[in-house]
């Protein structure tokens, strides 16, 4: 099943949480799973309708389940710079950044997007799988200049084509660009608007307080943005090759064999800074790649790579209708154009490397 590694970690005797928006997301007939300690939607009208809405117009996402830290005062920046792998001092107010945040061995403990709201003043989104362990590791590290923030937001997620549009139309002044943030009234709500996403399309994060929710998802799915599960969320991350952690990013891996050392400066000296450094030096034994079957199948996470190596993510793309993927191979495998076989349930499947992204527009045609 999609998102299996998250979905595992809720258990079925535990009590699960809910968003602010629950109560629509079952009025509107979604089908609601466990998924890291949440009860989410997993889809609605379909999958596949929700992902192609996201390609061609908008969709719109229910992620209030993700955590949020928030890291202030006069050493905000330089315990924040210790903590996450990107260089926190080149972030600009208003702006936005990705990273890592990694053990001292340059283990993954998760990837994260962080805002700088002001001066000495930060806001991290973490995976909700993760956030608990997150928010300890953050106050071990920085101490009281960290609070937990996330029961002050909600978050949507709205993606596609038509996205900005359609926000735009609800809001008090120009939209932030890609990669910025600033704070907005939407249809008279304080929200802070990110121009971030996980789909590989235009669009905005909106972090709010919880009482709006309910209201701004009413309008933004009045003015034609399409309700989406996490299913088409996965799927739609998966065929433009953006990370899921507890697939392809993990404890037990570091960002240099997952393809991330963009977002790491080992310079700066954060935590685990030497041991990806180390690392990039030496060269990754193995490396995380794109994928696509070349005959009939759909990969699965744990899937074997013959000869060595392992998929992490799978599935079938709903745009490109073949099977796709990520896998971690051996260095010397990783090289676009280059064969793999793939057992897939018992099956060996042809497949072959290919570059990220796998979608594009162009294949549209």
């Amino acid at each position: 099943m999609l998102l299996s590694a998250e979905v595992a970690a809720a258990s079925s005797s535990q009590t699960l949480k809910r968003t602010p928006l629950f109560d629509r997301h079952v009025e509107a007939g979604a089908k609601l799973v466990p998924f890291a300690g949440w009860e989410m939607p997993v889809q609605y009208s379909g999958i596949r309708e929700e992902h192609l809405a996201v390609r061609q117009a908008c969709g719109v996402f229910d992620v209030s389940h993700m955590g949020e830290i928030e890291t202030s005062g006069p050493e905000a920046e330089e315990r924040l710079q210790h903590l996450v792998s990107n260089d926190v001092e080149q972030l600009q107010i208003g702006g936005a950044q990705y990273s890592v945040l990694c053990r001292e061995d340059g283990g993954v403990l998760d990837d994260l997007f962080t805002y700088r709201l002001g001066p000495d003043q930060f806001l991290t989104v973490t995976n909700a799988a993760n956030h608990d362990k997150d928010l300890a590791w953050f106050q071990r590290h920085a101490g009281d200049a960290v609070k937990d923030a996330h029961d002050r937001y909600a978050m949507l997620a709205v993606q596609g084509p038509r996205a900005r549009e359609i926000v735009q139309a609800m809001a008090d002044a120009p939209l932030p660009s890609r990669m910025t943030t600033a704070r907005r009234r939407l249809v008279g709500r304080p929200a802070l608007v990110c121009g971030t996403g996980y789909t590989g399309e235009a669009g905005v994060e909106i972090l709010c307080d919880p009482d709006d929710a309910g209201a701004l998802w009413d309008e933004l799915t009045r003015r034609g943005a399409t309700p989406c599960g996490l299913a088409a969320r996965d799927t739609l991350r998966l065929e433009v090759c953006f990370h899921l952690y507890g697939n392809d990013l993990m404890e037990e891996r570091g960002p240099i064999e997952a393809g991330l050392g963009w977002c790491c400066k080992e310079d700066t000296g954060f935590i685990g800074s030497d041991a990806v450094r180390a690392a990039r030096e030496a060269g990754p034994a193995e490396k995380l790649v794109p994928f696509v079957l070349t005959g009939p199948g759909i990969p699965r996470q744990g899937n074997a790579v013959v000869g060595g190596g392992e998929v992490t993510s799978g599935t079938l793309s709903p745009c490109l209708q073949i099977g796709i993927g990520m896998a971690y191979v051996p260095a010397g495998a990783a090289a676009p154009g280059t064969k793999l076989e793939i057992d897939v349930r018992g099956k060996v499947r042809p497949a072959e490397v290919r570059t990220k992204p796998l979608y594009r527009k162009e294949n549209d045609g």
